[in-house]
């Protein structure tokens, strides 16, 4: 198979025409629901996601990867709900190359979350790169022993790549029974969030590989919320 060819594009987009043109897609009265919905104080433009998707779809096409890095950079220090739903999808592509600047910037976004949205586009954006170098989840394992659930969080929705498939390589399964190692730690954090994350990497492992997840459960359901359990053993 040959290389991928290097990322090319057309030039950069500056913030402010970024921003332009989150906010010709504003629909009136959306800002507020969401506002209410998410529950973080920071502000909330209204723009749809279909919406967001088609500006991020294009600015990927016509533009250079270091000039996608830049502008990511940029709209997620706004602040802005829609500019950080953005900047992720803006780094959201299987090949990218070089892209160690591209892992560098989603990482260092990691102190930044506070709510499941955000974390969750950035995180998508995450596993591109996990998967193009699964050396990476070293790095992605010292994220477990975070004082911020956020970032242990984002260690088990990073690698639910490694939940798809049917017939992992060696190094693949290697790194999924890695990751049920954290998984095991996981189920006896209270936190909603952390539980959940548990019972979203089971469930999602079940559907390609029910025996390792009822072994799973055998030996650590007792430690796991009801509704935890209920989530992992949805499709058992």
């Amino acid at each position: 198979m040959s290389a991928p060819a290097p990322d090319t594009g057309s030039g950069p987009i500056s913030l402010e025409t970024a921003l332009e043109a989150l906010r010709a897609h504003v629909e009136p009265g959306r800002a507020e629901g969401m506002e209410g919905y998410h529950k973080v104080p920071r502000t909330y433009l209204g723009v749809p996601n279909p919406a967001l998707n088609d500006l991020a779809k294009n600015w990927r096409q016509s533009m250079q990867i270091n000039d996608r890095v830049a502008l990511a950079q940029s709209l997620w220090d706004t602040n802005i709900f829609e500019a950080r739903l953005a900047a992720a999808k803006l780094l959201t592509q299987a090949r990218i190359t070089p892209d160690e600047g591209v892992w560098t910037l989603i990482t260092s976004w990691l102190p930044g979350f506070d709510s499941w949205a955000i974390a969750d586009h950035a995180m998508m954006a995450g596993q591109k790169r996990l998967m193009a170098d699964l050396s990476r989840i070293d790095e992605v394992e010292t994220w477990t022993q975070s004082h911020s659930h956020w970032t242990r969080r984002a260690a088990m929705v990073i690698t639910l790549p490694l939940t798809k498939q049917n017939h992992p390589k060696p190094h693949e399964n290697t790194a999924r029974e890695r990751v049920l190692g954290w998984a095991a730690t996981y189920v006896r954090d209270p936190e909603w969030f952390i539980q959940k994350s548990v019972a979203w990497w089971l469930r999602d492992l079940s559907k390609h590989d029910p025996d390792r997840v009822r072994a799973f459960m055998s030996e650590h359901a007792p430690q796991m919320k009801r509704f935890a359990r209920k989530e992992a053993e949805k499709y058992l």
